[in-house]
């Protein structure tokens, strides 16, 4: 079994189109041998039936025992121009009356044949000689002394050794072609699996191409076979996603470190200033504030991006219970107001007076807080941030508004993307730039979906979450 594991698929291919046409064949020659014996046996069957239908005849004119003499000598004369055929006329006392001259079978063999088997052909062997023959108990005019027709045993036979050679000499022909024809289909069969496998070897020479700095390599598709094309594109879909990993992998690495170059540079540079000269309690102690706030945010943002990879990689499993959103908007409302107030901004909530969903409590309030922070951040002074809560049979819809400055269209499809910022010049605020995609990875953790649209200096972001048939129940 393991050296068939090893085997090439041409190899298998070949070997399986030679045996299968090899057993094609044989079946063939089996076929075509038994058709011609049985050909031969037909002929045979015809010549001493006719022989046998013949000899009855006579028979049945034959009126006394003298008239037997006269019968023998038609019957002789009968056979004239039939070589190889011969005949035995055998009495009641097993005594032979009539016999060609190879007719040497034993009258016991041929008494017993018409017996128990009476015209159906039999095998009898004299030597070198073997003969297809038929015998028969016939009865004759003649009467015995009680008055009963006399019988007699007829056996009509035939050489065969003729059609034993030609049928020899036939098979002989005829398996030498058959194993001809077997090896000539393994090479046929060999070139045709090598030629038709060549699309594999194409998609083998095309893969080697692909390496890690070209992913965006891909595997021709449209002179493909219809069975390997699948193949092909399914490896190019794997491709794609892998080209679309690496690329988002590079990006999360660069971001990484510019994100982390300058608050690292700003600790250093105030760190070797303060270093620079002695200083009094109270520099000391404002610059190690100041060192203090860039640490926490650098703690954070780390702390975001484990939750993002272990969210990426499945590792993040909520623990659902049921939670009412209106509840814990409303907390979040309390949370943020104090920050809201400093830029006379309204917070609205519009919902039922409660929409349970099956969800993990802190972390959906950590997605919604982000969100909610991120419009308070980026809303128009005197606006109002407008959150509604709608339920469906299976579905509960979160949006979030704010008014504030359209984000472009090329800037919506990056928006959940690891430290995008629409404006640049934000860069160095207090986020971290992972809140919309660390709210993304937890929405979709609970099998929801999450948009983003703006139009009209109104950005709205829909959250979709699914509800179990248990909580809508309980809410209808």
């Amino acid at each position: 079994m393991r050296a068939l594991s090893r085997t090439s698929l041409t190899q298998r291919l070949t070997l399986m189109f030679a045996l299968a046409a090899s057993s094609v064949l044989l079946v063939l020659g089996f076929v075509i041998a038994a058709s011609v014996e049985q050909h031969f046996e037909d002929l045979d069957m015809e010549v001493l039936s006719g022989k046998m239908e013949l000899t009855r005849q006579a028979l049945r004119t034959m009126t006394s025992h003298e008239a037997l003499t006269q019968f023998t000598h038609q019957l002789a004369q009968s056979l004239v121009g039939h070589p190889g055929l011969e005949v035995m006329v055998i009495d009641a006392d097993h005594s032979v009356v009539f016999a060609t001259g190879n007719a040497h079978f034993s009258p016991e063999v041929v008494v017993s044949q018409a017996t128990r088997a009476p015209g159906r052909p039999a095998f009898w062997a004299l030597g070198s000689h073997t003969y297809r023959g038929l015998a028969a108990h016939i009865p004759t005019a003649a009467l015995d002394s009680s008055g009963s027709p006399v019988k007699v045993y007829v056996a009509v036979a035939t050489d065969i050794a003729q059609h034993t050679t030609y049928l020899r000499a036939f098979l002989k022909t005829l398996w030498l072609f058959v194993a001809a024809a077997v090896a000539l289909t393994g090479v046929l069969g060999w070139a045709a699996v090598r030629r038709g496998l060549m699309p594999l070897r194409t998609m083998r020479e095309q893969a080697q191409v692909v390496t890690a700095q070209q992913l965006s390599h891909r595997l021709p598709v449209q002179h493909m076979p219809v069975e390997l094309a699948e193949l092909a594109q399914s490896l190019n879909d794997m491709l794609a996603r892998l080209d679309e990993a690496f690329t988002r992998l590079s990006d999360f690495s660069s971001d990484i470190a510019h994100e982390l170059r300058t608050p690292v540079s700003n600790l250093m540079t105030q760190t070797q200033v303060v270093l620079s000269r002695p200083r009094d309690v109270a520099e000391y102690r404002s610059v190690l504030e100041s060192n203090a706030e860039e640490l926490e945010r650098m703690a954070r943002m780390i702390s975001d991006m484990l939750l993002l990879a272990k969210a990426e990689n499945g590792l993040v499993v909520p623990a659902r219970e049921t939670v009412d959103l209106a509840r814990e908007v409303r907390a979040l409302f309390e949370y943020y107001e104090a920050v809201a107030d400093e830029k006379n901004l309204q917070l609205s909530l519009s919902a039922p007076s409660a929409v349970p969903v099956l969800a993990d409590r802190l972390m959906l309030r950590r997605a919604l807080g982000n969100l909610l922070s991120n419009a308070i951040r980026h809303a128009n002074p005197d606006s109002c941030v407008r959150v509604t809560l709608a339920q469906a049979s299976e579905e509960v819809t979160v949006t979030v508004e704010n008014v504030g400055d359209t984000i472009a269209p090329e800037f919506l499809e990056r928006i959940f993307d690891r430290f995008f910022r629409v404006d640049p010049s934000r860069q160095h605020g207090d986020g971290t730039g992972l809140g919309l995609a660390i709210a993304k990875s937890i929405i979709v953790g609970h099998g929801g979906t999450i948009l983003a649209t703006s139009s009209g200096a109104v950005t709205k972001f829909t959250i979709k979450l699914p509800v179990t048939p248990m909580l809508t129940q309980l809410t209808h």
